[in-house]
């Protein structure tokens, strides 16, 4: 991670530095990194999801580019749309949900960074799910009980 942020930009199609990650199927472009945030874009496939999870430090915000999302935050579910800003405080459980038949693309960004950056690039074609909750919780992501997600 930068500790100030690298002015210029991130391609349609691309990962900033050209990076991609395969995050349990879903497709993630990184676009911006430096401390005081993390964006990234993420594209989820009809029935893909992340399950509800807290950030402790860190707020985090989905734009919606493309497709509908469900979310489940604080409990409420909630569906976001084209063009639909969700704001998800730090602390507050959260998940994403396209249950849609359409592909959903969407701009995601955290602040501060932390070690959200790290996180992915650990969970990179990670396929064990236990492990993965693992090493969330050492990046500083919490998973929920999978009841969090009904």
């Amino acid at each position: 991670m930068a500790m100030e942020l690298d002015g210029g930009i991130t391609r349609h199609g691309e990962g900033y530095e050209q990076v991609e990650w395969n995050i349990l199927g879903q497709r993630y472009f990184p676009k911006a990194d430096c401390e005081s945030a993390f964006a990234f874009e993420t594209n989820s496939e009809p029935g893909q999801f992340v399950p509800v999870h807290v950030h402790p430090t860190q707020d985090e915000f989905i734009f919606l580019l493309e497709g509908q999302l469900e979310l489940k935050l604080d409990g409420k579910w909630q569906t976001a749309r084209p063009g639909d800003l969700v704001r998800m405080p730090r602390g507050i459980p959260h998940g994403y949900f396209n249950k849609s038949d359409k592909p959903a693309r969407a701009l995601f960004w955290v602040s501060p960074a932390r070690r959200l950056r790290h996180l992915f690039e650990t969970l990179h074609n990670m396929t064990d799910v236990e492990a993965v909750v693992r090493a969330s919780a050492e990046h500083e992501v919490d998973f929920l009980p999978l009841e969090a997600n009904d």
